[in-house]
């Protein structure tokens, strides 16, 4: 078993995502992530779909994605070059002057925004790759224990040019 990444290009039409889904979950197939969003052409829509699967499980869900009248376009990630992110909001309450000066190192280290603020309640925008959110939640739950709320929006790939960033 291990992370996969699949990016489709679907006809920007009602029930598309719906009858995609439908297809993961008809099939049993877990979906970590799906996040969709219009193309530069109005009428193509690019999905970005993430699922932990053996090799045999991949190749089905890849094969009757092909079968799908709306989607164009099934572009694996396994064996390519990729750029991918995430978007992850983090929310630390309760915090004291010490934890909030704290926090900021944290941002900077990582760099992700502090993009709101009250004297006991900060908040970030981080968009990195998976793996750098996972590290940094791991970080912020030792550092703020029970003080921390998190919103994760799925991640989003590309094909590289030259590098690999996952």
């Amino acid at each position: 078993m291990k992370k996969r990444w699949i990016g489709l290009y679907v006809e920007n039409d009602i029930g598309v995502l719906a009858r995609i889904s439908g297809l993961f979950s008809a099939k049993s197939y877990n979906v970590d992530s799906l996040t969709v969003g219009p193309t530069e052409d109005e009428t193509i829509s690019r999905m970005t779909i993430s699922l932990t699967s053996d090799d045999k499980t991949f190749e089905q869900a890849k094969k009757q994605l092909n079968r799908c009248v709306e989607v164009i376009k099934v572009i694996d990630f396994t064996d390519i070059a990729m750029h991918m992110k995430e978007l992850m909001f983090v929310k630390i309450n309760n915090c004291s002057t010490q934890d909030i000066d704290e926090i900021f190192r944290i941002s900077q280290i990582f760099h992700v925004n502090v993009i709101d603020y009250k004297p006991e309640t900060v908040l970030l925008e981080c968009v990195q790759t998976e793996n750098r959110n996972n590290d940094l939640i791991v970080l912020l739950q030792k550092c703020f224990l029970n003080r921390i709320e998190i919103i994760r929006g799925g991640g989003v790939a590309m094909e590289g040019l030259s590098i690999t960033e996952k």
